[in-house]
């Protein structure tokens, strides 16, 4: 059988330690972002040089572990790309 992911044995959701939670403003608003640190790791991997194409890539994996609200994308690439940029 497949490995399915990691659930906690009590409440079968996300395990307390496997949760990766940071906070940063998102259109003036304090918002967590799980696994913020792996993402911004991750696209730094890639050794990209245009603001563009990384605001982007964060918010392709930010999306991918987190929900993100279409009206919102804007925003949240903004703030995400301010924290890549504090991470550099």
């Amino acid at each position: 059988m497949a490995d399915e992911g990691d659930y906690c044995t009590i409440c079968g959701g996300t395990p307390p330690d496997k949760i990766l939670i940071r906070r940063i403003l998102v259109d003036g608003k304090e918002t967590g972002i799980d696994k913020l640190d792996w993402i911004i790791s991750e696209v730094k991997r890639l050794k990209l040089t245009d603001e563009a194409a990384i605001a982007e890539e964060l918010l392709l994996r930010a999306g991918r572990l987190n929900y993100i609200p279409t009206k919102k994308a804007d925003a949240y690439r903004t703030a995400l790309l301010e924290e890549y940029r504090r991470s550099v």
